[in-house]
Formats: C-alpha cells, structure tokens, sequence
C-alpha cells in the first residue's frame, strides 16, 4: 500500500518538503525516534547502535536543516544494523554512496557541510516532525512509518490495523475507477462531479451532478459480481491483525 492511499484513509503525512534520496526507495517499519542537536548527529550513531533491527529512524534536527547529518558512513552502518530506513528534516550527504547501499533514506535536501559528533540529543522519545498541516506531527516509538516516492507518512500506533482495513477498501475501489475510465467510461460521472462548475464546459446536457456513490460504477461492480469475477483482492481482516499483532 502506497503513501497516497494510506494518506486518504487516516496516515498522517510528513511535510511536503520530504524526498527520497534515490529513485524507488521505500520501506515501512516501526518508529525509532531521534532528535539531534543543531547542527549534530551524535544521536543518529547512538541511535543506529540502540535501535531494534527492522525499525526506521525518524530524526528532528531541532530547525537546523543545512547539515550533512547521514552520510556514507551512517548509511553503511544503518544498513548493517538492519535499520529498515531514515526519515530527517535535514539534509544528507554522499547520496551517490547512500544509493549504493539501498538504504532508504527520505531527507530535506543535501548539504556537503559536516555535522558534529559531541552534543548531545535524544532516543526512543517522542519528537515532533513538520507536518503538511499546520500543526506538528507527533512520533512516537511504536508508530508505523511507511515511506515510498509519493512522501512519508505516520500510522499512530492503536490505529494501525484501522488505516490499513480502510486502505485496503479504498485501493478495491479506485481500480474498480480505473478500470471503468479503461473501458472509456467519463470520470464525471463515476465520482458524480458537477461540470457546470467550471467555466466554459460544452458538455452534453446528460452530464449532471450526480449524488453519492457513483450509479454507473455500481452497475458495473453488480455485474461483475453476478458473473462471479469480484473476488477478494486482500486476505482477511484477521489476518492483518495477525501480521500487525493488533497495532
């Protein structure tokens, strides 16, 4: 599942300035939170040492972003500890190095400028990240990080296996979409917008508003039911519990 749709049914997204190091980078793991000093990445090799194999490393660095906090040598590192990937609101360097390791890494930019190793910071507490709305995002340890091209987003813990179900669902229903527009069906009317709305639409007359769940995308999934070709896409619910051990 991708960061949009987990983003649409609950996921709480990272700001916007967020990007992966290298192209194709993704991963999702548990949250190890870190928060280094200014200008300081003490906390990250601490962190890379303490962190339970298989969580992510999600670092404020306390606004001073134009540091190289990851470079080749944590990115070596993080990777031979089994850090599933690094999330900062800084900058990095060496990214040609960290591409070659395939350690996902999600940054704010690249600085050459070299952090210090003396002072100080913290792990496994809870740090506030920039957030695409207007307050913080709070992340703690526990949360479920999930990181791809599309940006970053934070599932809390307790409502894992909620945001999932609903993504599931949500996935179900935009391929059903997709597949309609393949068959040359309007996406006015499968999501029931109004074109009237927009300036200079020459549209037919039979294109009108059209209220809640979309009339023709019904029918559609009606008759393939009938025909016995919708089945499950996903396993059980259960079974997703079982694999989040009930967040």
């Amino acid at each position: 599942m991708g960061t949009v749709a987990l983003a649409r049914c609950g996921g709480r997204p990272f700001g916007t300035h967020l990007f992966s190091v290298w192209p194709g980078a993704a991963f999702a793991a548990t949250a190890f939170p870190v928060r280094c000093a200014p200008g300081d990445n003490l906390a990250l090799h601490v962190a890379i040492a303490q962190a339970p194999p298989g969580a992510a490393l999600v670092v404020d660095v306390a606004g001073e972003s134009e540091y190289g906090y990851v470079d080749e040598i944590l990115a070596v590192a993080a990777r031979t500890r089994g850090v599933a990937g690094i999330v900062l609101d800084g900058c990095v360097r060496d990214i040609a190095a960290i591409a070659r390791c395939e350690l996902p890494v999600f940054s704010a930019g690249v600085a050459v400028r070299e952090a210090g190793h003396d002072a100080g910071g913290s792990v496994g507490q809870q740090i506030n990240m920039d957030a695409s709305g207007p307050a913080p995002l709070p992340v703690r340890r526990g949360d479920w990080i999930v990181a791809d091209d599309d940006g970053v987003v934070c599932l809390p813990r307790g409502q894992v296996s909620t945001i999932i179900a609903e993504t599931m669902d949500s996935i179900t229903r935009e391929r059903e979409i997709i597949d309609a527009v393949c068959a040359g069906e309007s996406t006015l009317d499968l999501l029931g917008l109004d074109p009237s709305r927009v300036n200079g639409w020459e549209g037919a007359p039979d294109h009108g508003v059209r209220r809640g769940r979309p009339r023709s995308l019904n029918a559609r999934r009606e008759g393939r039911a009938a025909e016995g070709h919708l089945r499950p896409r996903f396993g059980s619910w259960s079974a997703v519990g079982d694999v989040y051990g009930g967040d």
